[in-house]
Formats: structure tokens, sequence, C-alpha cells
């Protein structure tokens, strides 16, 4: 049984129009992708960063920028893309006996729902909060928590943070930041 010709030109028209939209798609595709001009870096205000971990949290675009963000208390850290908020870090100074639990609780965009070592880490898809390890003001009576927060980017993983804020935390532990006291 041979199909008739109105059944062919709608099977034409049909698989023309759907070559059109694959065509369409995949040159779509090329053309408008967005690549990364920038070089990840590996130092965010002068602590080190683990850039695999950081790379993917970071959008295409042409230029980065790192800005100390420091205050009375805290260092700050902005990293910016094509003059984009994307990402945060802040090492504060806290009363002693507090949680990074509580930490987290203050200064979270949302619910840090993971934690690792007996919570010393929290963290989400786009946060995490830590406790340093030895870095403590005994004239003030306080200890030194770090912070990260990828809340311009569209990017979310949890073991990416996982991995960020655990790095960056030990590397914390090891500066002048952790000796030094209160700001």
């Amino acid at each position: 049984m041979k199909p008739d010709r109105t059944t062919l030109r709608k099977f034409r028209l049909i698989s023309a129009a759907i070559l059109t939209t694959l065509t369409l798609a995949i040159t779509g595709c090329g053309s408008d992708e967005q690549k990364r001009e920038y070089v990840t870096p590996s130092t965010l205000c002068g602590t080190a960063v683990d850039s695999d971990a950081l790379t993917p949290f970071l959008p295409a675009g042409q230029k980065i920028t790192v800005k100390d963000k420091s205050y009375s208390g805290a260092k700050g850290c902005q990293v910016t893309v094509d003059s984009k908020l994307i990402f945060t870090t802040s090492q504060v100074w806290l009363e002693e006996g507090n949680t990074t639990a509580f930490v987290a609780a203050r200064q979270s965009l949302n619910r840090a729902s993971h934690s690792a070592e007996s919570g010393r880490f929290r963290y989400s898809e786009y946060e995490a909060f830590g406790k340093t390890r030895g870095c403590v003001d005994t004239k003030y009576k306080q200890e030194l928590y770090t912070i990260m927060q990828a809340s311009g980017s569209k990017h979310r993983d949890a073991e990416a943070m996982k991995r960020l804020i655990i790095s960056y935390t030990n590397e914390v532990e090891k500066s002048a930041e952790c000796t030094a006291g209160a700001l």
C-alpha cells in the first residue's frame, strides 16, 4: 500500500520543519555560547583557595575582579565577573563557645543542611561555614570562623562547597590572621 500525495507532502513538511529546528538549535548553541576569558584565581585576598572547586561556581565572562572588603573584626573578599558579584569569602572573629551551626544560622542565605567533621563545617550547594582550630584571640576571647558564599552563581554543588570550605579554612589556620587576634 502506497501513501497518497497528501500524506507524503505532510511527511516532507514535518521532516523539513524538524530538520530546520535542529539545525537552528545546533548552530545557535555554538555561536551564542560564552566562554570564560579569565583565569580562575588561586588565592582570594591573600588566602589560597582550591581553584578546581571554585571554577564551576564562576560563570563565563571576560573579566574577573577580586577585591578586599574587610571591616573591623572581619576580613572579607568579593569576586566579581563582568561587574556582577558572584562569590564572597569572610573570616570573622566571634565570641568563644559558638558553633559553626550558630554562625551558619546567622549568616546563611538558606539552610546549610550538610555537615562535616562533627559539625566543624556546615555547607549547602552554594554556601559553606567553617570553624578554625587554634585561631583564638585570648585577649578578646574570640575564635575565627570562615564563610564562603556563591550567591551570585547559578551553579549548585554541595561537594565542591565542602572541598572549598575545608581547604580554605586549613589555609586560614596557617595564616597570620589566625595568630593576629581580632582585627
